[in-house]
């Protein structure tokens, strides 16, 4: 096989699978609406199930929905029948994948499934099978023809049921008001959730925050840098609002200008007015490009009320390893 034909078999395997999926587009109805409606409400999890490449397909969905907000877990069809059903329980939700409906392995939990009353969303390409019949809502994931040679591996219809599963967990994470900061508590330790991290979760607070008030000598405002070793220190009036900050480098400048007189002058004399600053909301990765577009290493998080809350350094930021 040449170059050229490998090149255009590539080729032909993604323009049939984006069409597969595309072709899901129009098809998305009440039925889909109903499907996100019952999860959004479930007490308990959605017990993901399919056979082979469905399987697979359904292991992702069920960490795509935990990761969302909403407990899943994957259960083989196969292993079900031989001591696994005891892991369904009467408030769960079943979402099985199959694409032509009739796998038997499904098949057989279809009474259980009944019997104890779970409700059974079904992912399928033939609505008229037995696993759509038994099912409470049918989401259709019927494509027109696979990628391989004479429809024999399942491609196309595989990813039009993980594009399904995909929506399925967007949805349900938007209707449940699933948002940033939820997405970064399920994932501390992914480069995402490092990213997603607040800087309340990494400052400085209380006691161990450096601070003068404006008519503090420099001889105390030396030992309290010195102390509390974030190479700087706030400003403030007797309330905490924030009148400016005295670094490592105001510090050293300040020398060379006073020289010996410096112990002479007081924290206003020798500040820094109108220092930058950040919020306790806002992101560590906010903090890092302020940080490296203002050449500083240390920022200071002021509230609404121009008081300090606290300090965060570049330190408290390498620690998180998103950089």
């Amino acid at each position: 096989m040449k170059k050229n034909a490998i090149i255009q078999t590539g080729k032909e395997v993604l323009e049939i699978e984006a069409k597969a999926v595309a072709a899901l587009v129009p098809r998305l109805d009440e039925h889909f609406v109903r499907a996100v409606d019952l999860l959004s409400k479930i007490k308990s999890r959605v017990i993901v199930t399919g056979m082979g490449k469905s399987g697979i397909i359904g292991r992702k969905i069920a960490a795509t929905l935990a990761s969302c907000g909403t407990p899943a877990l994957f259960i083989h069809p196969a292993e079900a029948g031989h001591g696994d059903l005891g892991m369904i329980l009467k408030d769960d939700v079943i979402l099985a994948i199959s694409y032509s409906g009739e796998t038997k392995e499904i098949s057989d939990l279809l009474d259980f499934i009944k019997r104890i009353g779970v409700k059974l969303i079904a992912i399928t390409g033939n609505r008229k099978s037995r696993i759509a019949k038994y099912s409470d809502i049918v989401l259709d994931a019927k494509v027109e023809r696979e990628a391989g040679p004479k429809d024999m591996v399942p491609t196309a219809s595989s990813t039009a049921a993980l594009a399904l599963g995909d929506a399925l967990a967007i949805a349900l994470m938007k209707k449940k008001g699933f948002g940033e900061e939820d997405y970064a508590f399920f994932h501390p330790k992914g480069q995402l959730g490092k990213k997603l991290v607040k800087v309340e979760k990494l400052m400085h607070t209380g006691t161990d925050v450096p601070c003068v008030l404006l008519d503090t000598p420099m001889i105390q405002v030396v030992e309290e840098m010195s102390n509390k070793r974030l190479g700087m220190t706030c400003v403030v009036d007797e309330q905490m609002t924030l009148y400016g900050i005295i670094t490592d480098g105001d510090l050293r400048r300040m020398i060379r200008k006073h020289k010996e007189n410096i112990f002479q002058r007081n924290a206003r004399d020798c500040m820094s007015a109108n220092p930058v600053t950040i919020s306790r909301d806002g992101l560590a990765t906010e903090a890092l490009n302020l940080m490296e577009d203002k050449k500083i290493t240390s920022l200071v998080i002021r509230n609404k009320e121009g008081k300090v809350e606290g300090i965060i350094h570049l330190h408290d930021l390498w620690r998180t390893e998103m950089f």
